[in-house]
């Protein structure tokens, strides 16, 4: 995993700079985001990334099969990400899709899940012009940060009440892709304020209509999704979810 980050980097940063023609496609779009914007969302998201790439390293040499683990869950966060559903209201500006982050924060962590979504918005961005290169550091923020900590909190408190693990799942996705949306909602809505616009105006509208077209049904599916991979993981290989610390050996997935 981290030679194939070092190879991807170069790459990125040549495209970065030789980009000029705008892609409207999901995520985010590229020419959205103003340069100031452009930099401070790579400002924040990239530590996120670097700290991902630590956790890797250290937990590939205490976990059995973890690269692979991340692997796979990089390819289903990929996959989940890139069915787009068009929001009209917004103008080509965004569109909405899954995230899959709720469920990679749980099973890997959410530092790693950031670097898993950074790397599927990157292909994405290169290879399918979903989102963009300048507004990568921005979808970072919103699907990999906002999405994989909420949903990793999410899932931790519903342990703590001691939700059976389909529920705890359940609000793990439906929870990390409520504040994945939330994070775009807010990032556009930060660009009325040059306009003279009001910031939470623009944040609540927007946020409004990804709930009211699409986004609101998906966040409770992906919830749906999420636990019952939980619980199929922990049916058929409890001994990963054991290894991972997600659970203990009283957890009752099936409990009503």
């Amino acid at each position: 995993m981290p030679k194939a980050i070092l190879l991807v980097i170069p790459v990125f940063f040549m495209s970065f700079f030789a980009v000029e023609n705008v892609a409207y496609a999901m995520h985010i779009t590229e020419g959205i985001l103003p340069p100031t914007w452009v930099f401070i969302w790579f400002a924040v998201s990239l530590p996120f990334v670097g700290i991902g790439t630590y956790h890797v390293k250290q937990k590939k040499r205490k976990i059995p099969g973890y690269l692979p683990l991340v692997g796979m869950l990089g390819a289903a966060v990929f996959v989940f990400s890139c069915f787009p559903i068009p929001v009209i209201a917004l103008n080509g500006m965004a569109t909405s899709h899954p995230c899959g982050t709720g469920m990679s924060a749980v099973l890997l962590g959410p530092f790693v899940s950031v670097l898993v979504a950074a790397i599927a918005l990157l292909i994405q961005a290169l290879f399918l012009a979903h989102g963009g290169l300048t507004t990568l550091g921005g979808n970072i923020f919103s699907m990999g940060i906002l999405g994989s900590f909420s949903g990793y909190f999410a899932f931790k408190v519903a342990q703590r009440c001691r939700l059976p693990l389909f529920w705890s799942g359940f609000l793990a996705g439906m929870v990390s892709d409520l504040f994945t949306y939330l994070g775009t909602s807010i990032e556009l809505g930060l660009l009325v304020i040059e306009k003279g616009g009001s910031f939470f105006k623009a944040t609540a509208e927007i946020f409004g209509v990804f709930m009211m077209t699409s986004q609101g049904i998906l966040c409770v599916v992906e919830g749906i999704v999420v636990g019952f991979v939980l619980v199929f993981v922990y049916k058929r290989r409890p001994n990963i979810l054991l290894n991972l610390g997600i659970i203990k050996n009283d957890t009752k997935p099936l409990q009503q």
